[in-house]
């Protein structure tokens, strides 16, 4: 069925869209075919600036659907009853690889996912492994770059990748978990998502709980191996997308029991790990998780670029019952995702149909900026007024935090049990004898290709501090490879 005539941007209909407008036959190409001109300028600015951090992503809407009473810890109206539903939209991606790079590849996934609840949008930005490399977002950037291309050589180094390493001791659970089976998953739908970091919640009485969210995958865990991720990433470059897609499609709809570790505020203080550090977990059996809910992906974006390329996530993104903790990591992603957001795709990102509201609707007293669509027509633009605006609540999202001390450049404080290797220890200790040798493999074949002996040993020495079996096979692996 025909939709009607062609038409340009303004909406005037198309008489030729075949040939360029020439000064007579065989002549130049006069500057007066605004179509052509239109045309050329919208396709030179078609792409925006990529993500530096996980450009490479793919996406789908779903559903949350709430299979617990959680109202004793929060009291945030899209978990407020079972059976309750929520629209979502979830971004899985890779973090280092720029927009083009292929899919199977050692790395951690994004999983990013947005909850448009009637409260507005609540955004729980994660990864597919429940710790990160570093535990302060003053060393993100610096991170970042031993991972992207040098600057100089236009290449990934391995020099920059494991001096960092070896220099920052807290990385070694991280570079675990990375290295280990899971580094490769088979495809998004097959890995489990985590909040990483600790969130607020706060119940109608104002009782606060530190929580971690965890998403297990129902169609249980599958990997590729190193050979395996070379041989898809090859042949297939957008493998994981096109699963995702292929899946979705078909009706074969994936889903994640969605879980939570619960613990009480007051035991925060005295817990033997810092619970705010993001290269920690929650050991299970002192805060078993708890199922809450269940999401399920059950419709594939029309437009990758519209929906998927411009949607953003922020952790900043909270609704009433839900807030921030003293992670020194969350604290500085709090400002950077939505300042790399207004910069990369604009000011009025937000506005987008896939960022902006669902279930309620955005009243804000913002207005203008690039792509601004006139939304609030005459309405006044500020607050207090007395022509019917939008008013505060009176009433804060999450509860305050009693503080104390000197201000300062400070590191967390020391528990009990912190140290940046424990942890990596327990995890080599958990795995199989076949699971130590793939990671020993792993580990051995990247470790070996930096230039420099003492960038080597430093970073075998961090894991020899994590298990003394887990160094001693690595400095072997690695010094047979080096000769």
């Amino acid at each position: 069925m025909t939709q009607g005539p062609l038409t340009t941007e303004a909406g005037a209909p198309v008489a030729d869209n075949q040939n360029s407008e020439t000064a007579g036959v065989g002549g130049p190409v006069l500057v007066q075919d605004q179509l052509l001109l239109e045309k050329l300028a919208h396709f030179n600015r078609e792409r925006i600036p990529e993500r530096v951090v996980h450009a490479r992503g793919a996406g789908a809407y779903g559903t949350f659907t709430v299979t617990a009473d959680v109202t004793q810890w929060t009291r945030a109206k899209f978990l407020s009853e079972v059976g309750k539903q929520t629209e979502t939209f979830l971004r899985f991606s890779t973090v280092a690889g720029n927009l083009g790079a292929a899919d199977a590849v050692r790395d951690p996934r994004g999983f990013s996912l947005k909850f448009y609840t009637e409260d507005g949008n609540y955004d729980l930005v994660g990864n597919n492994t429940p710790v990160f490399f570093v535990k302060d977002a003053i060393k993100f950037p610096d991170f970042i770059h031993t991972q992207k291309r040098d600057p100089y050589t236009g290449s990934q180094e391995a020099d920059n990748v494991w001096d960092f390493w070896g220099l920052s001791p807290e990385s070694t659970h991280q570079v675990t978990w990375l290295f280990g089976d899971r580094g490769i998953p088979a495809s998004y739908r097959h890995m489990n998502g985590y909040g990483s970091h600790t969130y607020q919640w706060n119940n109608e009485a104002g009782e606060v709980f530190w929580v971690k969210y965890h998403f297990k995958t129902d169609q249980g865990i599958k990997n590729l191996t190193t050979s395996e991720a070379a041989e898809t990433s090859g042949l297939d470059p957008d493998s994981h997308q096109r699963d995702l897609r292929e899946a979705i499609e078909r009706g074969d709809y994936p889903s994640w029991t969605v879980q939570v570790q619960i613990m009480p505020a007051a035991d925060a203080a005295t817990y033997r790990f810092n619970p705010f550090d993001l290269t920690k977990v929650w050991p299970h059996e002192d805060y078993p998780p708890i199922e809450i809910g269940k999401l399920e992906l059950n419709r594939n974006p029309e437009n990758i670029f519209a929906e998927v390329e411009q949607s953003i996530f922020s952790p900043a993104h909270f609704v009433p019952g839900i807030g921030p903790s003293p992670d020194k990591m969350l604290q500085g992603r709090l400002f950077a995702y939505g300042d790399a957001h207004r910069y990369r795709v604009g000011i009025n990102a937000d506005h987008l149909p896939v960022n902006r509201p669902h279930a309620t609707e955005a009243r804000t007293n913002s207005r203008d900026g690039f792509l601004y669509d006139g939304r609030h027509k005459g309405a006044k633009n500020y607050e207090p007024n007395s022509f019917g605006g939008p008013a505060e609540t009176g009433r804060a999202l999450w509860q305050p935090l009693p503080v104390t001390g000197e201000t300062g450049d400070t590191e967390a404080p020391s528990h009990a049990e912190d140290n940046d290797f424990v942890q990596a220890g327990n995890l080599y200790r958990l795995m199989s004898e076949d699971e130590k040798t793939r990671l020993i493999e792993n580990l051995s074949q990247n470790i070996a290709g930096v230039s420099r002996d003492d960038i080597a040993e430093r970073a075998i020495n961090n894991f020899r501090q994590a298990d003394e079996d887990f160094g001693k096979r690595l400095e072997a692996a690695v010094q047979a490879l080096r000769g």
